[in-house]
């Protein structure tokens, strides 16, 4: 038997086995985007961080990890870039909640009782949240499985942003493709990371509001909205440990395992 938790990487009857395990693990499943993160750092960001986040903390508490959703809500000017840049794909919020539903109804049919959404795009939280909504009163109460929602970067604690960020932490709405991600793609991907390719450039000043249709001159050209050059594979390795300790201790709080 595999000792594999991505269930992606298992075959269907290895899948049955260990979901029918007493007690039953809890089946992660990650949400990222395909999203332009800047010339340093490939499409799939999102989508490779939210997986190891969700298999790294799968490993920790014995649960499993379901397929990753790549089709995250398209990029917004504020927190993503905006999705004007080419390389974001930006799927309406009738896919990511229609998929979200159908994962969750389709995980209850294989008997799954507890399901976490791991988030790793920041503009996809309210539409997982619709989706598993939709889902579970379409299950009924007596059927229904208990959801959580998360996203990982809400378990980076406050000491480790003061000892990461000594100058001042610019805030997770200008992290995009800034020290955080890259620091955690130069720990798990080194290979995928171009450091000679960051543009240093300052943080994104963003006005307060949405403005559509979108003014591309408030984007900054690198199309991060915070420089990555201060992240390191070390950072990385800090913020992983803060963020997988967080979702773990949360998942098996919850679900008292």
């Amino acid at each position: 038997m595999s000792s594999d938790v991505n269930i992606t990487r298992l075959d269907a009857f290895t899948y049955r086995e260990r979901l029918a395990a007493q007690p039953q693990p809890p089946i992660l499943i990650p949400v990222g985007a395909i999203e332009q993160h800047g010339p340093h750092m490939p499409l799939g960001v999102d989508m490779l961080l939210s997986t190891r986040m969700a298999e790294l903390a799968a490993e920790r508490i014995g649960a499993l990890v379901g397929p990753t959703v790549t089709t995250g809500y398209k990029s917004q000017q504020r927190s993503g870039g905006g999705n004007h840049l080419i390389g974001s794909f930006g799927f309406d919020a009738a896919t990511v909640i229609g998929i979200c539903q159908t994962l969750v109804r389709e995980l209850t049919r294989h008997g799954a009782r507890r399901i976490v959404f791991v988030n790793g795009h920041y503009e996809n939280y309210q539409f997982i949240y619709e989706g598993v909504d939709l889902a579970l009163r379409e299950i009924g109460d007596q059927d229904a499985p208990s959801v959580m929602i998360l996203s990982y970067w809400d378990f980076v604690t406050e000491e480790v942003i003061a000892q990461l960020y000594p100058d001042g932490f610019p805030g997770w709405d200008v992290e995009h493709g800034g020290v955080m991600e890259t620091s955690l793609m130069l720990e798990y991907f080194p290979e995928q990371v171009a450091m000679d390719r960051v543009m240093d450039l300052p943080p994104a000043d963003l006005p307060l509001y949405d403005l559509l249709p979108v003014d591309p001159s408030l984007t900054p050209s690198s199309g991060c909205l915070s420089s990555g050059l201060a992240a390191s594979a070390d950072k990385g390795r800090i913020l992983a440990e803060s963020i997988v300790s967080g979702i773990a201790e949360s998942i098996t709080g919850r679900f008292g395992m």
